[in-house]
């Protein structure tokens, strides 16, 4: 499990994302880019890295699920994850 001040900073740039999105591309698109540059370097969706939702983990990361590869095998074999099934042949 990752560290909770990771998984809390990451939480905390994804709302200065969200917040931020529109006034982003206004000013993208009218090309004002000393105003941009003012802008919190955390507000650039770049910045943010997929992680698991429920460890935190960042790499093994699904985006189908929103997991890292571990919960999903775990998940999935509990049955907890609708129609994903063990294969066999």
């Amino acid at each position: 499990m990752a560290k909770k001040s990771i998984i809390a900073r990451e939480r905390k740039r994804e709302k200065m994302v969200a917040k931020y999105a529109a006034l982003r591309k206004q000013l993208k698109e009218e090309g004002r880019w000393e105003e941009l540059d003012k802008l919190p370097r955390n507000s650039n969706p770049i910045r943010l890295h997929n992680r698991c939702k429920l460890t935190g983990r960042p790499k093994g990361y699904m985006r189908q699920f929103g997991l890292c590869r571990v919960k999903f095998r775990e998940m999935a074999l509990e049955g907890k994850i609708p129609g994903v099934t063990k294969s066999s042949w």
